[in-house]
């Protein structure tokens, strides 16, 4: 996660939503600093999201994770359902959340802690903005490991065969491109390990992206993951 905001870049406009208001208001003067963010509206519960988006057409919604009524994850559930192009960054005060994987599988761009430095606060509503994604160290390491090291029963076999099913609709190459992905592997680095050109892998990551209906690159690795005992390591 970057801790750096490129000097007049534009200022994203953000719906911010928290249930405690001594936060919000800490957040507030954190992201609205000369290389910030618009704060353009504030909510105190996950079931004021799809409106307060709907109402105010942000670039971010950010929104804590535990809220009393409708938490984070259900709230990006129902946002993206109605607005897809918004872009999420689910705010947590609890490291390794086990909400982590359940937030990213619902299309949230970045999962950071509330007690991540300024500037790379900041930085991460930035990246999100544009479609990157943001995770905290230790949200990234919880990622890599149930990529790489959990197997995909602990997944459930429903979900795991889904995953498979959904991974059948692929054609070997983007199978490839998609297990590679899963490694954490950027753009160049596919193409460097596949022998395809960076624009190639670019074409295949959405046609994977469209094919499966997915949001972004978090979610073709979780995917993977779930069918990782399945024809994808074969």
């Amino acid at each position: 996660m970057g801790d750096q905001v490129t000097a007049g870049a534009p200022r994203p406009r953000v719906v911010m939503i928290d249930d405690d208001p001594l936060v919000r208001a800490g957040l507030r003067m954190l992201l609205g600093g000369p290389d910030g963010v618009d704060v353009v509206a504030e909510g105190e519960d996950g079931d004021q999201a799809v409106e307060l988006v709907g109402r105010h057409r942000p670039d971010v919604l950010v929104i804590d994770v535990r809220m009393a009524r409708t938490d984070g994850v259900s709230a990006t559930r129902e946002v993206l359902a109605a607005y897809p192009d918004v872009q999420v960054l689910i705010l947590t005060t609890f490291d390794a959340d086990a909400l982590v994987l359940e937030a990213l599988r619902a299309g949230a761009r970045g999962f950071v802690l509330k007690d991540t430095p300024p500037a790379q606060l900041v930085a991460a509503v930035h990246e999100v903005a544009v479609g990157d994604h943001a995770l905290s160290p230790s949200v990234a390491a919880l990622l890599v490991r149930e990529v790489s090291g959990a197997p995909a029963a602990a997944a459930g076999g429903e979900r795991a065969g889904r995953a498979r099913a959904a991974l059948a609709h692929l054609t070997e190459r983007e199978r490839e491109v998609a297990r590679a992905v899963a490694r954490g592997g950027s753009n160049a680095e596919v193409s460097r390990e596949l022998f395809l050109s960076v624009p190639t892998v670019k074409a295949h990551v959405s046609s994977v992206l469209a094919k499966l209906g997915l949001a972004n690159r978090v979610q073709i690795a979780l995917l993977v993951h779930d069918a990782q005992d399945g024809d994808t390591e074969r």
